[in-house]
């Protein structure tokens, strides 16, 4: 079982999308640019007695092609990824620019729930992401408005990128298959979000401040009968001269039609599979400062996120996750160096494959990570 978490672990970095290397869809003059990334990632894994053993594990983390461009007001932009195990797409979707203030875009698109960009610093992504809520992608078709500093979005997704029995995904969705000798059979369907955020400009920087609510329905595929599932969370993004304050706070309830155990759900994500509690709280606080250099910029941070389940069995635990580092922008290369750890939280532990169920043990564990990135 470990051996197995060990070499996936190394796919949920290949899973990372950097905010400081993301391009934008909307270019100014027409034609496609065609870009990517290759990405290669050291693991130190202290709950690992191999990972010790060997001194830390130096693999091939993706490569990435990436499409973005436009003609007249019409627009595209994709990624596909590739690592040692799999490969699937991140994004691909087209945009119509109806005016200055309204796009349009439909396709496999960026599911606008909590904090604009993401609720996390680091590779690892904050704990949102491990239950289907942070850099997720469905298919549909998204309105958004900008305007003065308001920002709405509006979307409709029919279904996740992939099938639920398939687990090759970028980001976290609900899965149809047998987890821990529990077999599931859910489908995400006919999904609907609604962000609004204001951002205020102040001196020495910004603060953006909104709410987001996501409402759908969990197809059984066994039975023919549907489910629904909700989330709302609260979030806020403040940068001042170089420091940057991440907050959210969030609920969110998956409640499946004719559950085996309605206390937890499974989940897919990067060629794995996983159980969750069913429903829950998610709180983050982030907190980074930026440092201006001769090469670039370096920024460190502390990312911290907790999740309480709110089930009706008593003994699912928190699950804690805190990931503390730097990351490293230097021309076309970010690297990003990383202290993790992680308590009852899958992925960044030994023994708890899960987020919010019962918890082995009770311990932190604890890893070192540095992923380096050249992106053109």
């Amino acid at each position: 079982m470990m051996n197995t978490k060990s070499k996936l672990s190394l796919c949920i970095v290949a899973a990372l999308s950097l905010p400081t290397f993301h391009a934008s869809a909307e270019t100014s003059e027409d034609g496609i640019k065609v870009g990517g990334a290759v990405r290669v990632n050291y693991a130190y894994r202290d709950y690992d007695e191999k990972s010790k053993d060997k001194g830390g594990d130096f693999n091939f983390d993706m490569a990435a092609i990436k499409f973005d461009g436009k003609m007249g007001d019409w627009g595209l932009a994709a990624e596909y990824r590739f690592t040692s195990s799999t490969d699937y797409i991140k994004y691909g979707y087209g945009y119509y620019q109806a005016n200055d203030d309204w796009q349009l875009q439909f396709g496999v698109n960026k599911v606008p729930f909590g904090n604009r960009e993401f609720i996390s610093n680091s590779w690892w992504f904050g704990l949102p992401y491990y239950l289907g809520f942070e850099d997720n992608h469905d298919i549909g078709i998204k309105a958004v408005y900008e305007k003065n500093g308001w920002h709405t979005d509006i979307a409709f997704y029919k279904n996740p990128e992939y099938a639920a029995g398939e687990n090759k995904r970028y980001a976290a969705d609900l899965y149809t298959g047998t987890i821990n000798g529990t077999e599931y059979h859910n489908e995400e369907t006919n999904q609907i979000n609604l962000r609004q955020t204001y951002t205020l400009e102040h001196e020495g920087g910004q603060t953006t401040f909104g709410g987001s609510v996501e409402v759908g329905q969990i197809y059984n595929s066994s039975t023919g009968n549907n489910g629904d599932r909700y989330a709302a969370a609260l979030h806020l993004d403040s940068s001042y001269k170089g420091w940057n304050l991440q907050l959210q706070a969030m609920q969110y309830e998956y409640d499946a039609a004719d559950a085996i155990d309605p206390n937890k759900i499974g989940i897919s994500v990067v060629s794995w599979q996983y159980e969750i509690a069913s429903k829950g709280q998610v709180y983050n606080l982030n907190l980074a400062k930026t440092f201006p250099t001769s090469f670039g910029s370096v920024k460190c941070y502390n990312d911290f996120g907790v999740m309480t389940p709110d089930v009706d069995d008593d003994s699912y635990d928190n699950s804690y996750q805190n990931v503390t580092g730097c990351a490293i922008a230097a021309g076309a290369t970010y690297t990003m160096v990383d202290f993790v750890m992680g308590k009852n939280m899958t992925f960044s532990t030994l023994n708890n494959d899960h987020v919010g169920l019962p918890e082995i043990g009770d311990d932190w564990d604890k890893r070192v990570n540095i992923n380096f990135g050249y992106y053109f």
